[in-house]
């Protein structure tokens, strides 16, 4: 039987409240469990202590007995310091595409340009400005 850690989904509808359970893998979310070892409200403040409740010592219990946690409970684990870090898989994911990137460096580039020829004007100004005092000294 294939374990895992994972959310099942409580709470009404635009209000979510989720219980941390172990369940069979072939259950679905919201169904049969076999324990509830915690839960987990996404409508209290990051900084909240209600915010995430689990009883680690069913949790270390269920991980020995080889459950795989979801990736949102990993990373809740993670924050407890029961399981180290792990390089999540899709790390580019919040990075604009190609050509957002394109378009990026090509206004880039032209505010560069627009930047330099306003600064040239200047610096001829200044180069002048001290050639006429060294010419009146």
């Amino acid at each position: 039987m294939a374990m895992k850690i994972r959310l099942a989904r409580a709470g009404s509808k635009k209000r979510p409240f989720y219980r941390i359970v172990a369940a069979d893998s072939r259950q679905p979310r919201d169904g049969r469990f076999l324990e509830k070892l915690g839960s987990y409200n996404p409508l209290l403040p990051k900084d909240s202590e209600e915010r995430v409740k689990m009883d680690l010592d069913r949790v270390k219990h269920w991980l020995d007995q080889g459950a795989q946690p979801s990736d949102r409970v990993s990373r809740f684990l993670e924050s407890a310091g029961l399981l180290e870090k792990k390089e999540r898989a899709n790390m580019q994911k919040a990075q604009p595409g190609k050509k957002a990137q394109e378009r990026a460096a090509e206004k880039a580039e032209k505010a560069k340009a627009a930047d330099e020829a306003a600064n040239a004007p200047a610096e001829e100004a200044q180069a002048e400005a001290s050639a006429d005092e060294a010419a009146e000294s």
